[in-house]
C-alpha cells in the first residue's frame, strides 16, 4: 500500500505547500495578523490551520485530550519527531525552543523561524543561557513557549530524563508549566516506525512517514505544575511523571 499512499499524499502535500503556505505567510503580516477570528487573531488561526492540515496530509488523525492553558505558560513535552512542533501548533501557536539544525531543514525550518522558534546550539552552555533569557522575555510578554526537556528525540519506548535547568525560565517568569504527552500510533500504542532511525536524515524520515499507514497523532494536555521557588528539579520530575503516566508507562 505504500506506493498508493505516496500517490495520494504527495499531490496533497505539494498543494498544501504551494497554496496553503503562501496564504499563511501573508497573514503573518502585522497588519493582517491582528484581525480577530473568533477568540484568536488571524495569524494564530492560520498557523494552527496550516500545521494541523500538514499533520493530516501525512495520514494522521489528530486526537486532543485536555485543554491547553491560556496566557503565558511553558509547555514541556516528550520529543518523538519533527512533527511534534506542528502537532502542538495545530492546537495553539507556540514559540518553541529547538536545536539550531532545524533552521536549515527544508520548509519546516523556514516556517519554524517565521513562527518565532528560539534556536539552541547543542553542546554550547553559553547558547543555552541566552536561550533561557529569551524564553523568560517571551513569557513575561504573555506569550506561550514550548520546550522539549529531554534534549532530543527519543524512540518512544520511555520518557527520558528531563533536564531541570530549563524549568528555571518558568521560575524566573513566574508562570505555570503544563506537561504535554505526545504519541503517534494506534489503539494507544506508540508506532515504532515513527521516530528517527539511527543516523536517518530529515528528508529520509519525511519520506518514510509520508508512506506510513494512517495512525493517530495524540496530544495530551495534562495538569499544570506550579512554579515553586528553588524547586526546578521537582518541577521536572513531576512533569515527566505526568507524561509517563499519560502514555501508559506508569511512574518513571
Amino acid at each position: 500500500m505504500r506506493p498508493l499512499r505516496y500517490l495520494v499524499r504527495t499531490p496533497l502535500l505539494l498543494a498544501h505547500v504551494g497554496l496553503g503556505l503562501p496564504l499563511t505567510v501573508i497573514t503573518l503580516n502585522p497588519l493582517l495578523g491582528k484581525i480577530p477570528v473568533g477568540s484568536r487573531r488571524l495569524d494564530q488561526f492560520m498557523i494552527s490551520w496550516w500545521s494541523g492540515t500538514l499533520v493530516r496530509v501525512f495520514g494522521f488523525r489528530i486526537r486532543r485530550f485536555g485543554t491547553p492553558l491560556p496566557g503565558a505558560v511553558m509547555y514541556v513535552a516528550n520529543h518523538l519527531s519533527w512533527l511534534d512542533i506542528e502537532l502542538m501548533h495545530s492546537q495553539r501557536p507556540i514559540s518553541f525552543v529547538a536545536k539550531s539544525e532545524i533552521a536549515g531543514w527544508p520548509l519546516v525550518g523556514w516556517l519554524a523561524t517565521r513562527a518565532g522558534t528560539i534556536y539552541h546550539r547543542r553542546g554550547d552552555p553559553d547558547s543555552m543561557s541566552a536561550v533561557l533569557g529569551r524564553v523568560v522575555e517571551r513569557l513575561r510578554l504573555g506569550e506561550p513557549v514550548g520546550i522539549f526537556p529531554e534534549g532530543g528525540t527519543g524512540s518512544g519506548e520511555r520518557v527520558r530524563t528531563f533536564h531541570a535547568r530549563v524549568f528555571q525560565a518558568a521560575l524566573d517568569a513566574e508562570v505555570p508549566v503544563q506537561p504535554v504527552a505526545l504519541r503517534y500510533g494506534r489503539e494507544g500504542r506508540q508506532d515504532p516506525g515513527m521516530p528517527f532511525a539511527p543516523k536517518e536524515s530529515f528528508f529520509a524520515n519525511l519520506l518514510r512517514i509520508l508512506g506510513n499507514p494512517a495512525m493517530d497523532a495524540e496530544v495530551h494536555f495534562l495538569d499544570r505544575v506550579e512554579a515553586t521557588p528553588d524547586a526546578r528539579r521537582r518541577m521536572a520530575e513531576e512533569s515527566r511523571a505526568q507524561i509517563a503516566r499519560a502514555l501508559g508507562f506508569g511512574d518513571p
